[in-house]
């Protein structure tokens, strides 16, 4: 069997720190190395919708039977819309993995969504349910859905063109073609 070679990725797009109201998400399907297709949602900036929206587009999607995974590009889309992982991974009976270049810096992270952002503790307890991100292949995981030996083989076999998986990859290109006319490579 070949574990993971269907997997969507999200990212969304980039936004003006003046920017209120909706942000574009952009979910890129691949089976294998082929990008199969694309999906597009929009959740609130800084809201609380980013786990619902993730459901509906997936659930409603012709790619939904073929998923075997789902890539995150951080926790959090369009500011602090916080993901819930877990409820995401009981929603759609996929793993979830959210992969990030760096460890995140917790104690920032929670000054700014206890001190900055409306419903930040709750948006904190989702980021603490999560669990802590952990290095795997040269990038740092949270995973729902996937015990640690698979979210390395996960990783693995997603590293195509450098160390971020392919389905965020390219996911990022497009949003940031969306938004701006052009990609742009690094996340």
């Amino acid at each position: 069997m070949n574990a993971y070679a269907h997997a969507v990725g999200f990212d969304d797009t980039p936004f003006a720190r003046s920017h209120h109201g909706d942000v574009a998400v952009v979910g890129a399907v691949h089976a294998g190395a082929r990008l199969d297709g694309v999906l597009l949602t929009r959740v609130r900036r800084d809201g609380a919708n980013a786990t619902e929206r993730l459901i509906e587009v997936l659930s409603s999607s012709r790619f939904y039977a073929q998923l075997q995974l789902i890539w995150l590009q951080g926790i959090a889309l369009a500011g602090f819309n916080v993901v819930d992982i877990h409820r995401l991974h009981a929603a759609t009976g996929l793993p979830v993995l959210v992969a990030a270049r760096h460890e995140p810096d917790y104690p920032a992270i929670h000054r700014a969504l206890l001190g900055k952002v409306s419903g930040g503790a709750r948006k904190w307890r989702l980021i603490e349910a999560a669990g802590p991100m952990e290095p795997v292949g040269g990038i740092w995981v949270q995973r729902a859905g996937l015990d640690p030996v698979q979210a390395a083989l996960a990783v693995s076999r997603w590293q195509i063109n450098g160390k971020l998986p392919e389905p965020l990859r390219t996911a990022h290109l497009i949003a940031t073609g969306l938004a701006g006319g052009a990609s742009r490579q690094r996340p």
